[in-house]
């Protein structure tokens, strides 16, 4: 499978919105695709994060990751939150989310990052092994927490 990696723009709505509304429903959220668009569109609007977006040879969308800037307060530096990956099932297993991964790593060093983080559901074993396989390490120092607001 060919395919090309590029950053995002707001001009890429129509490419990313159904992309990223596969990605929610790959969460267990219902289809909502004025939602998705809405909520991208407020991303770049707003420069609150940035999107790679993979193509394959007919220009269509073949998968996208998601990165939140912020900073590390002990570190006292810039670091990313790798927050979404997704790649359509027909291009999964062709090298669309690794090169998707390198993009946003390089992005991020380039940038001057000192870390990216990431979580994945315990479930989503094939993310799990993409991620070891590009020298992601499981966090064993701290625990995360959440709470619903």
């Amino acid at each position: 499978m060919s395919f090309t990696v590029r950053q995002a723009s707001i001009h890429d709505l129509d490419l990313v919105a159904p992309l990223f509304d596969a990605y929610r429903q790959f969460y267990g959220q219902p289809a909502d695709l004025p939602l998705a668009r809405r909520f991208l569109q407020e991303r770049f609007q707003h420069h609150e994060s940035l999107l790679f977006l993979a193509l394959d040879a007919e220009g269509e969308g073949a998968g996208f990751v998601q990165l939140y800037p912020s900073f590390s307060s002990v570190s006292a530096a810039r670091t990313y939150l790798l927050n979404d990956l997704f790649v359509t099932p027909p291009a999964r297993r062709h090298g669309v989310g690794a090169t998707l991964m390198h993009e946003a790593m390089d992005y991020a060093r380039a940038a001057g990052a000192v870390r990216m983080s990431l979580s994945t559901a315990h479930s989503n074993e094939p993310a799990q092994r993409l991620y070891a396989s590009l020298g992601w390490i499981p966090d064993r120092q701290f625990r995360e927490y959440t709470i619903a607001l």
